[in-house]
């Protein structure tokens, strides 16, 4: 079995690859390795332009895996995410036909335009990573990877994920409008003829194939060093929310298990194999993001959530 460095080693030229593509973002670059080693879900949000597919397009080039793309509509329904049967006349049996949900990362675009119904489908594919067609199970890959995106400028016509929806997804990774000299540089690569989202991404190979991801994640879980007063800690700032004046409904059991998880992620990205404080802080905002529903009273009066978490590091003491 490797070692924790050359995973972490692994993963560093999966993040030089990446940097290949995208310009800048290297919040939302390492987030997005965290989530992917930790075996989650993404929720993706920015304004349109900022690069998400863009994104997807070169992690699923880097990790060797079977990609696809869905745009999520408002007449999307569960047969066409999840694959349908078809009656063959010649062998007069029905044959199945597998929808896009059944690859290895799936880039749902704009979940939140598509119908309650097709969501709930999504959902069952994330949790279970398996699919319910026709009264029998079908497994999916077991790298399954959703990477969900929603603008969230446009809510007209949409229909916005539940709470309970929301909570399957490990971190909401926002993405922001890029640098200035980040863009410039991006201007210059397509002046000179370079097109990212095709010559690039043609360009890039495989670093990793979804047994070695699947090897990394046992890693990540295994040989992590997590000590009782980090437990503690992440513990203390999940309850915090439970508690707070601001907070509606706080953060449940499968949050302090996200911020477990994702900590371990980045500690082992960046070349430890042990996490400290500043990981569980640092991963605590795309963790509890999504999760937290604010008093009507709060959202009245604009709190924003780098407010809120740091009101809540303030009570919580921090391990030494």
């Amino acid at each position: 079995m490797q070692s924790t460095s050359e995973v972490s080693e692994r993963w560093r030229l999966l993040k030089e690859g990446l940097d290949r593509i995208v310009m800048g973002q290297e919040r939302v670059k390492e987030q997005l390795l965290v989530c992917l080693l930790a075996g989650g879900h993404a929720l993706l949000e920015g304004v349109p332009g900022t690069g998400k597919t863009l994104l997807a397009l070169a992690l699923a080039r880097l990790i060797g895996c079977r990609f696809r793309r869905i745009q999520f509509t408002p007449d999307l329904m569960p047969a066409d995410l999840l694959g349908t049967s078809i009656y063959n006349q010649k062998t007069q049996d029905f044959e199945f036909h597998p929808g896009p949900i059944f690859a290895d990362l799936l880039l749902a675009d704009e979940v939140n335009r598509t119908p309650p119904r097709t969501q709930a489908a999504l959902l069952e594919a994330m949790q279970e990573r398996a699919a319910t067609l026709d009264g029998e199970r079908r497994e999916i890959s077991p790298v399954f990877t959703v990477l969900a995106t929603q603008n969230p400028v446009e809510f007209e016509g949409t229909y916005p994920l539940p709470e309970a929806q929301r909570d399957r997804f490990l971190l909401k990774i926002v993405i922001d409008y890029p640098q200035a000299a980040e863009e410039a540089t991006m201007l210059s690569a397509y002046a000179a003829g370079r097109r990212l989202h095709d010559d690039a991404v043609r360009e890039l190979t495989p670093l990793l194939t979804p047994e070695e991801l699947l090897h990394s994640r046992r890693i990540a879980a295994e040989q992590m060093r997590v000590e009782e007063h980090i437990l503690g800690y992440i513990l203390g700032i999940v309850t915090a929310t439970r508690g707070h004046e601001a907070i509606h409904i706080g953060a449940g059991p499968r949050a302090s298990l996200a911020l477990l998880e994702s900590s371990r992620a980045l500690a082992l990205l960046r070349g430890r194999d042990f996490v400290t404080p500043d990981d569980v802080k640092e991963m605590a905002a795309p963790v509890l993001d999504h999760r937290l529903i604010l008093t009507p009273e709060a959202e009245m009066e604009g709190t924003n959530l780098p407010d809120l978490l740091r009101q809540i590091f303030e009570k919580v003491e921090v391990p030494r």
